[in-house]
Formats: C-alpha cells, structure tokens, sequence
C-alpha cells in the first residue's frame, strides 16, 4: 500500500506540474488578488484531476488481467508518451498566454470552479493518465478496489501539495518573478518527465527477461 501511495503522489505532482493554462491562471490569480485565490483555483483543478483519474483507473481495471500480461509492453508505451508530453512542456512557450487583464472580483468558489471547468475540458489528460498508470504500475489484478481509492486520494494530495508550493513561492518571490520564471520552471519540468521516461524505458532493457 506504501508503494501505491508514493505512486500517487509523485503522479499527482506530474500531472499539475506543467505550466498550461489553468497553472497561469493560477499565478495570475496568485500574484493580482492573492495567494489563497490562486490556490483555490489550483484546487479546482485537483477535483478535475481526481475524477480523470478515477475514471481512467476504472478503465484499466476492466483489462487488469490484460495489463498485468503485457506489462512491459505497456511500461515501454507509457513511458514513449511521457516522453512526447515531456518534449511538448519543454518546447512550449505558457507565457504567450499570461496577459495582463482588468482584475476581476471572483469569490473563492468562483476561483474553484473556473480552475474545474478549465481543466475538466481538456479530455487529452486522460492520455497523459494511461501513460503514467502505465510507467509506474499503478493498476495491478492484486490492488483491491479500497487500495485504488486510496491512491486515488493520493494523486489528489499530490496535486494539493503542488498547488500549495506554487502559490506559495509565487506569493513569497511577487517582487522578483517574472515570465522568464514561469519559462524556466516548464522547461525544468519538460525535462524532468523526459528523463523519467528515459529511466522507464532503459530499465525494461536492463530487467530480467526483458530480451
């Protein structure tokens, strides 16, 4: 169960991480109306993430026995599709979109609801999911139905966690961040999941059986 929850966490991370467009609504939200604001918005973004989540490990737990015979097969194909997610947030420019805009007066529930609807409409992370569930093992035939929930939880606290960082860090550096910042932090994350879809990739040679 350990090895489950440090799954999901560390997905729970990698899939808020990028800087698309609901982590630049954030630190706009972050840096003209305040921490919690942008937080609010990235929490919204967590329910999204949750339910993909939980609708993606429905899916592959139909085809567990499937999975579980074709494992690495399928570690190689998820780890080729973090590979290409990883050189698209590096090569991707998210400050085109950061446009200074009249600062508008949203509540706190209107932050949390944009931040799910925006992030709830891109249907594509569910790619993104298949990809990682894939690299890390995360639906397997012996993981109970209250095992899954649990990891699921903790994709959840994962994108908590780096929700709370972000907002944090962009609330504590206003004075000295800039696009430049936002530019370099997706290229350090763009390359991050390229090399761990390196590491996926390489160790299916190195194991053994793996012809």
């Amino acid at each position: 169960m350990l090895g489950l929850i440090g799954k999901g966490l560390i997905i729970g991370v990698l899939v808020s991480a990028p800087m698309g467009p609901v982590g630049m609504l954030c630190i706009q939200r972050t840096l003209s109306k305040g921490r919690w604001h942008g937080f609010a918005t990235g929490m919204g973004a967590t329910l999204s993430d949750v339910i993909y989540a939980a609708i993606t490990c429905l899916g592959m737990g139909f085809v567990a026995n499937f999975v579980e015979a074709n494992q690495s097969l399928l570690q190689f194909f998820g780890s080729i599709v973090l590979g290409i997610f990883g050189c698209y947030v590096y090569k991707n420019n998210p400050t085109k979109s950061l446009k200074k805009q009249r600062d508008t007066k949203l509540s706190f529930t209107q932050d949390f609801i944009t931040g799910f609807l925006l992030t709830f409409s891109n249907l594509l992370i569910v790619l993104l999911y298949i990809g990682l569930f894939a690299r890390f093992g995360f639906v397997l035939p012996e993981y109970t139905v209250g095992k899954m929930i649990g990891g699921v939880v903790c994709i959840g606290i994962g994108a908590t966690f780096w929700w709370f960082f972000v907002t944090y860090v962009v609330s504590k550096m206003r004075k000295w961040f800039n696009v430049r910042g936002i530019w370099v932090l997706n290229r350090v994350v763009g390359s991050a999941v390229v090399l761990l879809a390196l590491v996926g990739v390489l160790s299916l040679f190195f194991s053994p059986g793996i012809v």
